[in-house]
């Protein structure tokens, strides 16, 4: 039995749901009803735009086609991690840590999958934009994180940075308190996500194949392989991103640079 498809009608009706939690929050005050009502027009806009996209792409089948598509999506998920930094850094660095550190990540792990389920052909755009872009939200969402929790924490803890690195320690040693509890703020949503699959929640790549009419185990062993991916991948781009901060944010001479990062916005 395959999954029925959903039409206009249904789309309507799913979006009154989104329609009455920003009445109430009007009505309670909340303050969050315009950003939901604006998130939702995105929502539909950016996914039909996409799923436009993607028909086309597929039906080219172009490695050059699907190599740009992953590249627009690099550049959209890069802009996105230096969005939510609290502390950004001085000039070009703001955007280039984020987007080198994801680049790496996103790159380096599709091309492991690719290698593991071995498509045909490799550069089957069913298999490698999917998988880009499930790879890539773990990475962005590592990456932000980590970057954001490190930034705001060696401001916070400069007195103390200091005062280690006063002492002869040099700038990796007096900085790996804040580089680990960074580390441990950008892996967070991943393992909270692995520990929750199957009791709490069934992940979303296994929901979708289910309702596609795939048997549950083959759909299980699936989101297993992804969420390994997954995690592999938010644990590369996150500790990347700490190491070339732990660089950025110091010099030759193991001195602590907050010039280097602006002002909250």
């Amino acid at each position: 039995m395959s999954a029925p498809l959903i039409g206009y009608t249904e789309l309507a009706l799913a979006a009154i749901l989104v329609l009455a939690s920003a009445i109430l929050s009007l009505l309670l005050n909340l303050g969050y009803a315009r950003a939901l009502l604006i998130a939702g027009v995105r929502t539909v806009i950016q996914l039909l735009l996409v799923g436009l996209v993607l028909k086309t792409v597929f039906a080219l089948s172009s490695p050059w086609l699907i190599g740009a598509v992953v590249l627009a999506m690099l550049v959209a998920a890069s802009y996105e991690i230096r969005a939510r930094q609290q502390r950004r850094y001085v000039g070009l660095w703001s955007f280039g840590i984020g987007a080198a550190t994801t680049m790496l990540a996103t790159l380096f792990v599709t091309a492991f999958a690719l290698i593991t389920l071995r498509p045909d052909p490799w550069f089957s755009p069913q298999v490698v934009i999917p998988l880009a872009g499930i790879v890539l939200g773990s990475v962005m969402n590592g990456v932000s994180i980590s970057l954001n929790a490190f930034n705001t924490g060696i401001v916070r803890e400069r007195a103390a940075i200091e005062a280690r690195l006063a002492l002869g320690a040099s700038r990796y040693t007096a900085l790996k308190p804040m580089q680990r509890s960074a580390l441990r703020s950008g892996m967070i949503p991943i393992i909270n996500q692995m520990s929750a699959a199957g009791i709490i929640t069934l992940p979303g790549m296994m929901t979708g194949q289910i309702l596609a009419g795939m048997a549950p185990f083959e759909a299980a062993k699936y989101q297993i392989l992804v969420l390994f991916l997954l995690a592999g991948a938010a644990g590369l781009g996150a500790l990347a991103a700490t190491y070339v901060a732990v660089w950025r944010t110091t010099d030759e001479r193991d001195r602590l640079r907050l010039d280097r990062l602006m002002q909250p916005p």
